[in-house]
């Protein structure tokens, strides 16, 4: 990246309190993120671009660059880990595109070309099937096999998982797999859905002994008033010259109580502990946390089964749908991976409960947190797992951390007033 000018009488302090951005759009902010580092900010608007900040030395934040990425509202904001990329910025609008964009440092700040250096596009870009918009995605990076995945999620709750297997090539994506989490949404309704991967690498040992694969993928997914958790099982397929294995996503567990739409969904770090943890921001005004254990086979009553059965309700699909009506043609082995699985262009029944790789788990809400009675719309953990931050309409941050018995609480709260002068 190329050096910013800075005045010399710069000074390394921080300034005390909040720092009110000016942030320049012609519109109202829809989405904000901050990178790994904390040093570079990007904000999207109404306005369908896309402005990102750098940090200066004295505190001070100073526009980059500035760009059109979506024809409609952005929705969602995300910097990638610096594994992938130094700078990657991902994104979605009402537009119904997912889009990556490459900063290219060469070029010159405040052109309007810096994240857009591929003739005004982005690096690879993804279009919803059918005429619903993407409404939220997560990504996660396994820095020891070098494998990107990219969890999708549009209106009409149609899930589903893409692969990366090169992370020099952010256009080498292939789908894994895709499944409708709830039925779909009625026209004109209010929705909300929300998505995050399991951030930790492998899943808890706990898991791993009950059956559940060490390269298995978590997802938490918030579908309208629900919220649950989807995990990957193995699927092996014969083929010429032996066998090949693939993913399939199957219900691993329900998070009930909520008495509203589920805005948020966060997953804890950390689970050497034996156990997941995580955390729900509802439309009711309570932050509810959870925590995702998978009972022994020993254990395992008639109860449990309940948490790995897939709904009536829920359909189950491994057709392929084209984009623009061009499938996406891998090669190598992804070409061989996506002709030797069986079913393509077929629906995919749901498989008996605790059958073909799927392990049940059991979800069991630890802590009903109260929000001063408004609607949450934010949760997220720290690196730590350890504490957690809820934000909602009643404009404050507040801060839960966890007690040794397991069960969460208020540490802090947070609020930004004005000092409004009064004159006599």
């Amino acid at each position: 990246m190329a050096p910013l000018t800075m005045d010399e009488g710069s000074s390394d302090t921080e300034p005390e309190g909040f720092a009110l951005l000016q942030h320049g759009h012609r519109d109202m902010v829809e989405a904000t993120a901050f990178n790994t580092y904390g040093d570079r900010f990007a904000s999207g608007s109404v306005d369908g671009k896309i402005k990102v900040y750098n940090r200066h030395r004295d505190g001070s934040w100073v526009l980059c660059d500035t760009w059109g990425a979506h024809t409609s509202e952005i929705i969602e904001l995300e910097w990638l880990p610096p594994s992938i990329h130094p700078n990657l910025i991902a994104s979605i609008g009402a537009d119904g595109k997912f889009k990556l964009w490459v900063e290219d440092p060469t070029l010159q700040p405040g052109k309007g070309r810096r994240f857009s250096a591929h003739s005004g596009k982005p690096v690879w870009d993804l279009r919803s099937t059918s005429r619903s918009s993407f409404l939220s995605f997560a990504i996660k990076h396994n820095p020891e096999t070098r494998h990107t995945y990219l969890a999708l999620i549009n209106r009409n709750a149609l899930l589903s998982i893409w692969e990366n297997e090169e992370p020099e090539n952010m256009e080498g994506w292939n789908e894994i797999d895709r499944v409708n989490v709830c039925d779909r949404p009625s026209r004109g309704e209010e929705v909300s859905f929300k998505l995050a991967f399991d951030p930790n690498l492998e899943p808890c040992y706990n898991a791993v002994r009950q059956g559940v694969p060490r390269d298995a993928l978590g997802v938490i997914v918030a579908s309208m008033n629900k919220a649950s958790i989807w995990r990957t099982k193995e699927i092996s397929h014969p083929v010429s010259l032996g066998s090949t294995i693939t993913k399939e996503l199957y219900l691993a567990a329900e998070l009930k109580g909520h008495r509203g739409l589920v805005r948020d969904v966060a997953w804890a770090s950390g689970n050497i502990r034996g156990f997941d943890v995580v955390a729900t921001a509802c439309k009711d005004g309570f932050v509810r946390v959870y925590q995702i254990t998978t009972p022994s086979k020993a254990n395992r009553g008639s109860r449990s089964r309940e948490y790995a059965r897939v709904p009536d309700h829920f359909v189950v699909a491994a057709q392929r749908i084209p984009e623009n009506g061009v499938r996406n043609a891998p090669s190598g082995i992804g070409a061989g991976l996506a002709s030797a699985r069986p079913g393509t262009g077929a629906s995919r029944q749901p498989d008996a409960p605790g059958k073909d790789g799927e392990v049940p788990h059991a979800a069991t809400e630890v802590s009903k947190l109260e929000a001063d009675r408004a609607p949450v719309w934010r949760v997220e953990f720290d690196t730590d797992g350890q504490l957690l931050g809820s934000t909602g309409d009643d404009g404050k941050l507040s801060l839960w951390r966890r007690e040794p018995s397991g069960i969460w609480s208020k540490s802090s709260e947070l609020a930004m007033t004005r000092d409004v002068p009064i004159s006599l």
